[in-house]
């Protein structure tokens, strides 16, 4: 479809596609107004009205032009069709062949739709892709947390290691990954103009793991678990609508709300507490209550810092990241262990280290799968899928500690692992039906006659 624009001396016969824009200039003789004449664009009947580009033309030539999609487009995830190299390898070639070439693909696009399904069916594809990968990247890091909950469980009655070493001991291996920003050319300490966000999100983050592995001192690891993973969960879903606008489906909160309910089952006493609660001294009542409250606490700390992440998600990667909660991780760990007096003790043996080895490169995965999957999800999704880690741990804790479960135990987890079942399912699989409807409804807005 053309356009035409009378200009000095010249005219100018623009030829608007999807994907290529070409221009021809032919001598004309110059335009002066006529007195009484006004100018006017062409009406129905006229000549040249059935030039003037459809608006589908116009909204693909402003999509492909605009400024926000050429600075976004080397961020995008590399699956996706538009921010691939074979975009840019087949648009050159149709670009040079000149408006042949153009007009054969509008009028192939206008004709057929085919070329258009093609790349809204590819398209999906691809998006779909990437949130598969996405899930199986946090489903991947929830089993790295559930490991990490045992493991810790493990090096503490086994090998006498304070939960707080063992941050610390990870936290100073982690600094190892200065070499990801340095390796892309990027400061360590984040870009110019978002390094103090980036400081109160390293800052948020080593606070609430402060918190919540002091919190294994005075109160049960499943109880404090639960606290902090049910805290998070919640409050990061208050603090990304207060703080970015960011809602939540009403399926999505069905489902959430499902996840709460099943960590609440498994935050419920058993007999056996309730009993020993009764004849136990207020000074042990109170030592687990503000174990209790370490644990929502721990998950105030980590809801911030999941939703400061998403701001800048823009600006920041995951390695930096790293770096960042790495660092000042060093700086409160060491307070942390002098305010509760943890005892300091190194492994002295080879199980112990391997243990202390494992129990760093679960941290790692898990921190990885969670902050890519902030890029792309509401952080609250990305909280509750991590609440697998319970079920996890529990079933670990049979294989390695044999200890029965209670009922309102089991009906937790199990409730646990239907939500995030059914939030993982009700994202992937309706996937491949949108993108079929939303194909289908541009097929028919280009067979309409009213464009």
């Amino acid at each position: 479809m053309e356009s035409t624009h009378l200009l000095t001396g010249s005219k100018k016969r623009v030829k608007i596609h999807p994907h290529t824009v070409t221009a021809k200039y032919t001598t004309h003789t110059p335009y002066s107004p006529q007195p009484g004449v006004h100018t006017h664009f062409p009406q129905p009947g006229d000549e040249g009205y059935d030039d003037a580009p459809s608006f589908e033309d116009f909204g693909s030539f402003l999509e492909e032009t605009s400024d926000k999609k050429q600075l976004t487009e080397s961020r995008r995830w590399p699956l996706t069709l538009f921010g691939s190299k074979d975009k840019d390898s087949t648009n050159k070639p149709q670009a040079a062949g000149g408006g042949d070439g153009s007009e054969g693909g509008a009028r192939a696009a206008k004709g057929s739709g085919k070329g258009v399904g093609e790349q809204l069916a590819s398209f999906g594809e691809a998006s779909v892709s990437a949130s598969r990968l996405t899930w199986v990247g946090l489903l991947g890091a929830a089993l790295a947390h559930g490991c990490l909950i045992v493991l810790t469980r493990l090096a503490s009655e086994r090998f006498s290691l304070g939960p707080l070493f063992l941050l610390l001991f990870r936290s100073v291996v982690q600094l190892l990954s200065v070499a990801v920003p340095l390796h892309r050319g990027e400061h360590p300490f984040g870009p110019e103009g978002y390094r103090l966000r980036l400081l109160c999100y390293g800052i948020a983050y080593s606070l609430s793991l402060c918190c919540a592995y002091s919190s294994l001192s005075f109160a049960s690891p499943g109880n404090a678990t639960a606290t902090w993973r049910l805290a998070t969960t919640a409050l990061s879903a208050t603090l990304a609508f207060l703080l970015l606008e960011e809602r939540l489906g009403l399926a999505d909160g069905i489902s959430l709300a499902a996840g709460l309910c099943g960590l609440g089952l498994v935050l419920l006493p058993t007999a056996d507490e309730s009993n020993s609660d009764s004849t136990t001294g207020p000074v042990v009542f109170w030592r687990g209550a503000f174990g209790w409250s370490l644990s929502a606490l721990a998950g105030l700390w980590m809801a911030l810092a999941l939703v400061g992440y998403r701001s800048l998600k823009e600006r920041v990667g995951v390695g930096t990241a790293l770096f960042t909660v790495s660092w000042t991780g060093c700086l409160l760990a060491p307070a942390s262990l002098a305010l509760v007096q943890e005892g300091w003790s190194w492994p002295t043996s080879v199980p112990a280290w391997g243990l202390v080895l494992g129990l760093v490169a679960c941290s790692v995965a898990a921190f990885l799968g969670m902050t890519h999957a902030l890029t792309r999800l509401h952080p609250a999704l990305v909280s509750a899928s991590q609440s697998l880690e319970v079920p996890v741990a529990m079933l670990l804790h049979l294989a390695v500690l044999p200890l029965a479960p209670t009922a309102p135990e089991v009906v937790g987890n199990v409730m646990v692992v239907l939500s995030v079942g059914w939030l993982v399912a009700m994202k992937l699989l309706p996937a491949r039906g949108g993108g079929r409807r939303q194909r289908e409804e541009y097929e028919e807005i280009l067979d309409s006659p009213i464009k």
